[in-house]
């Protein structure tokens, strides 16, 4: 017998013949069970996979529609196909905290370790859709903020354009993944800058903040001693004061004071009373958290385009309503806001202006005229004498004729009216942007008011110092004369309503900390206390301004 098979000269030539046809057989089956062998095991691996994507999938329904339309397709874990998509991720998550967002909102190093410590297609599956939720989380974030503003605060109105998720990871995957997410955070110069201011900060905090705080009721020129020292040293710290050793309230101090309270919203008069000293004793971290909240605030705003390349910004805080032009301040007025109050808070929305009434009547909201008028009229009809008792058919009531003790705040059958003039309630014009809350901008009687530092007395409607001015401003971009053409309506003493040809949108906000162009950046007071209640959301989400006190 032969033992080496494969020396075939040593078979007869019939028995060679006999056998090749059968190991040919032989070896074509062992070939074909082999390829088999191998597509089932790639099957099954498949099937790992999607089977594990589905189940990690399942408890986030739009993520589940998702891979249920693609197959289950992995959009994360091929080890080379994907891999820019990973790092460009990957490089998001590490950068999540220079926009105010907690890295432990992530996990990024958790994800890592899924990837690392993957030994099998599902485990592979349930990493693909921890990375997936993980990047929907974080887009989200980025483009629109952590919190859902109303849920924080019921007076803010403003409708977040979130962006629909399924849409948001079709557009990563068909683009430049690092692109796409450069392009995620508001692309306003407001952002960038506190951007800027948030580094700068955490650098001054770790590095001891601004120093000791003052330790005085008030300090006025020509005052020396421990306590201007340390005003001294803090203004420099703050960037407000050029380095000196000066130990007196000097001019220079003067000067630097000055600037502290027009940054801060202050009387500038130079003079560091109580209230501006209570505002340079705040440390830099709770500066910071003003700023983490401005850019949250930031990111619930509609796009630089959808904001319109000309717009009316009230900044309830600042007291202020100005006309921004292609990013830059054209027109600024003082304003007074709503009384901080229940019912009379100024809401936070944006809308679009669409007209203005000159010689208005005001027409007084229910909630006024059975909160307020009502009573003043039980106790004496002949009561609030300016004002038109108004019947459904628009007729005026003779007082003599109603017993008002016989209605309440439910059954009261008539509307209240003041006539255009001079002492109107709503001033001489308004304008309007209609919107659910019966929040407008209008000029007042009632001048006095802007004199003051916080100018919150109003119902929720904004009052303007400048009212005419701001009309002339609003009409320049259709009349010649906007002036000429605003005073011979006016001159009439009839209400007469003016059309803008373009709507102007109009967001009211509310900002504690806002940038400038040039010069330092603003803070102002937390006057509703909404600041304070959105800082604690971002807490209990992650946000952490650091643990160092400034």
């Amino acid at each position: 017998m032969v033992n080496n098979l494969s020396d075939r000269s040593a078979w007869p030539k019939r028995a060679y013949a006999r056998a090749l046809p059968p190991m040919r057989a032989l070896l074509a089956c062992l070939a074909l069970a082999f390829t088999v062998s191998l597509a089932s095991v790639a099957h099954a691996q498949v099937t790992a996979f999607k089977q594990a994507v589905a189940e990690a999938a399942a408890d986030d329904r739009d993520l589940a529609a998702y891979y249920r339309s693609t197959d289950f397709a992995g959009i994360w874990t091929d080890p080379e196909q994907d891999r820019t998509r990973r790092q460009a991720l990957f490089q998001a998550l590490a950068d999540a905290p220079a926009h105010g967002l907690p890295a432990s909102r992530y996990d990024r190093d958790g994800l890592l370790r899924l990837l690392q410590e993957a030994r099998s297609p599902r485990d592979l599956g349930f990493a693909e859709v921890a990375l997936s939720k993980a990047f929907l989380r974080l887009a989200r974030d980025m483009q629109t903020g952590i919190l859902i503003p109303s849920r924080v605060v019921s007076n803010i109105k403003r409708e977040v354009p979130y962006r629909d998720r399924a849409s948001t990871i079709d557009s990563f995957l068909a683009g430049d993944p690092r692109a796409f997410f450069r392009d995620l955070p508001p692309k306003t110069n407001e952002y960038t800058r506190l951007m800027k201011e948030r580094l700068r900060l955490e650098r001054l905090i770790a590095s001891g903040g601004w120093g000791e705080t003052v330790a005085a009721g008030k300090l006025s020129p020509g005052d020396s001693g421990s306590a201007v020292i340390s005003l001294r040293n803090r203004l420099i710290s703050m960037g407000f004061l050029s380095r000196t050793a000066t130990r007196s309230f000097d001019a220079a101090i003067t000067d630097a004071v000055r600037a502290f309270q027009v940054a801060h919203g202050l009387e500038p008069d130079g003079v560091a009373g109580e209230g501006t000293l209570e505002q340079i004793n705040i440390s830099a971290t709770e500066r910071l958290k003003s700023i983490l909240v401005a850019m949250e605030r930031e990111r619930w705003l509609n796009s630089p385009e959808d904001r319109g390349k000309r717009h009316i910004l009230v900044n309830l805080t600042d007291f202020t309503a100005r006309i921004m032009d292609d990013d830059h301040e054209t027109f600024r007025t003082r304003s007074v806001i709503g009384k901080n109050s229940d019912g009379r808070r100024s809401p936070e929305f944006s809308d679009s202006m669409d007209h203005m009434v000159i010689n208005p009547t005001w027409h007084v909201p229910r909630s006024i005229a059975v909160g307020e008028y009502l009573p003043q009229m039980q106790r004496n009809r002949h009561a609030v004498g300016h004002l038109r008792v108004v019947d459904s058919q628009g007729r005026t009531v003779n007082r003599n004729s109603v017993n008002f003790n016989r209605y309440n705040a439910r059954n009261f059958p008539f509307s209240i009216k003041q006539p255009p003039s001079n002492s109107n309630a709503l001033g001489l014009v308004k304008f309007m942007f209609p919107n659910k809350y019966n929040i407008y901008l209008h000029d007042t009687p009632s001048k006095n008011l802007f004199k003051r530092e916080v100018r919150a007395y109003s119902h929720g409607c904004i009052r303007l110092a400048q009212p005419f001015d701001f009309a002339y401003a609003l009409l320049a971009p259709q009349e010649d004369d906007p002036k000429a053409f605003f005073h011979n309506i006016l001159d009439t003493g009839r209400e007469t309503r003016v059309n803008l040809e373009t709507h102007v949108p109009v967001h009211i906000i509310y900002r504690t900390a806002f940038t400038q162009a040039k010069g330092p950046v603003n803070y102002r007071r937390d006057i509703y206390g909404r600041d304070g209640r959105i800082w604690d959301a971002l807490e209990q989400a992650g946000v952490s301004p650091g643990d160092v006190r400034g």
